[in-house]
């Protein structure tokens, strides 16, 4: 077995180490975005009612997918933090409660789901048919969330040290799994039976428990789970269940109630007829699919920032931070060329209809802007991440999803405007939130937080 511990665990603060570090996560992430992208295409070959109903479940799902994604962020933090301090040992130990804690959390999103999700979403959607069809789906999809949970732990791992080209066999084996099984239950080939909209439930439960497998193949195959000594250290220790949850709580409430906002507006927006919550959905799609290399930056600027602290550099912050926004603005720029020179190139895939396309075509060119908002406010948000203060990113995360919640209220629902003006509540998301972030990012307070 390969040696770990020929890695560098310590990270520079140049282009190269960030770039080295963000495009294995960028193909990492891109795999999801495809499946989900892949489940929305087979689906809208189905009518415009399920894509309209697929908006929904997605957007239910990603808020306990993003729960995940909280606890990952503050784990990756504290991982990236010990392996700048070079403590090896240290990094297996924090990898192991937060394995548990995963478990925990995805069983309760579990029970959530089954206790309170059908009578909350009867309440709100008001096309009855949408309604059954959106509930149905979610109480089979969410038995992927612990899978999903550990799957996500080993981008805490594997990003927070430094071995981000591992990350995409398992994406890899997950998109090939979902494809396959997305055409096959949906229509029913291959001998499967045809389930229709439920179909791709199953198919990404599926997909979720492969990826899990081999990504932790792979950490196994690659003598990792040796060189954290994860089985010599089986003890269950309350006082890093508590450095973790310490860390993670506040990052996942700020991801629960920014993507619960986004339930939020999808729920105002299926009040204006399913037309415009198709609309909205592939909006969603277009947004993920070219937001990941936003995110992949972001994951990094958290990642570098922490183990740049953690090898006593606090003067190197800023400067990683600025030339890792060049980066991700940059790239950003030219998908907004792309974006907006051939839309209907995107909107064509969902077999919806020239007047479907002519009508999501502005909504595109307001979702391209917001893409160059992301690209530089989420690297800004993960620098105060990567420092430990994680309070912070919840107070700047409250603050910025009540005046988005407060406009999209305004402008969907008391003022009846089209839902153009309502994908203008992006515009005024990533704006709050940078002007927060970098303020505080600035003001230097930051330093000598200790995690």
């Amino acid at each position: 077995m390969p040696s770990f511990f020929t890695v560098q665990l310590q990270l520079t603060s140049s282009y190269k180490q960030i770039l080295m570090m963000a495009l294995p996560i960028s193909l990492a992430m891109l795999v999801p975005q495809i499946n989900f992208i892949t489940n929305n295409i087979f689906l809208g070959a189905l009518g415009e009612q399920e894509l309209a109903s697929a908006g929904i479940t997605g957007v239910y799902y990603l808020i306990f997918a993003v729960i995940g994604n909280g606890l990952n962020n503050g784990l990756q933090a504290l991982i990236a933090r010990r392996a700048g301090q070079n403590l090896p040992k240290e990094i297996g130990r924090l990898f192991f409660h937060g394995v548990w804690i995963a478990l925990a959390i995805a069983f309760l999103g579990i029970a959530i789901t089954y206790l309170f999700a059908p009578t909350i979403l009867r309440a709100t959607i008001q096309n009855p048919l949408i309604a059954e069809q959106v509930i149905d789906f979610l109480l089979i999809r969410i038995w992927g969330l612990p899978f999903l949970y550990l799957y996500v732990m080993r981008n805490a791992l594997l990003v927070g040290t430094n071995q981000t080209r591992f990350l995409v066999w398992g994406t890899l084996a997950e998109a090939l799994v979902n494809i396959f099984l997305d055409y096959s239950l949906i229509y029913g080939h291959f001998y499967f039976p045809a389930l229709g909209f439920n179909g791709a439930a199953y198919a990404s439960i599926i997909a979720e428990g492969a990826g899990l497998l081999v990504i932790y193949w792979v950490i196994h195959w690659n003598g990792i789970h040796r060189s954290f000594s994860f089985f010599e250290q089986t003890k269950i220790e309350l006082s890093i269940f508590k450095l973790i949850l310490t860390m993670s709580a506040p990052l996942i409430l700020q991801f629960a109630i920014s993507i619960m906002s986004w339930e939020y507006f999808y729920i105002l927006v299926e009040h204006h007829g399913p037309r415009a919550l198709a609309i909205s959905n592939t909006m969603r799609n277009i947004f993920g699919l070219f937001g990941i290399f936003c995110w992949a930056f972001a994951s990094t600027t958290n990642t570098m920032v922490s183990n740049v602290i953690g090898q006593g550099k606090t003067e190197e912050v800023m400067p990683l931070v600025t030339r890792i926004m060049k980066l991700s603005l940059g790239i950003s720029l030219f998908i907004f060329l792309i974006l907006n020179l051939v839309p209907e190139f995107f909107l064509s895939f969902y077999s919806q209809g020239d007047e479907f396309v002519a009508e999501a075509i502005p909504i595109v060119r307001i979702v391209s802007v917001a893409l160059l908002m992301m690209s530089v406010g989420t690297i800004w948000l993960n620098a105060v991440t990567g420092t430990g203060n994680t309070r912070v990113n919840l107070l700047i995360e409250f603050i910025t999803i009540l005046i988005y919640c407060v406009y999209v209220f305004l402008v969907l629902e008391h003022w009846n405007l089209s839902i153009a003006w309502g994908w203008g509540s992006e515009w005024v998301y990533w704006i709050s939130m940078f002007s927060m972030a970098f303020f505080y990012m600035r003001s230097g307070k930051w330093k000598g937080k200790k995690i």
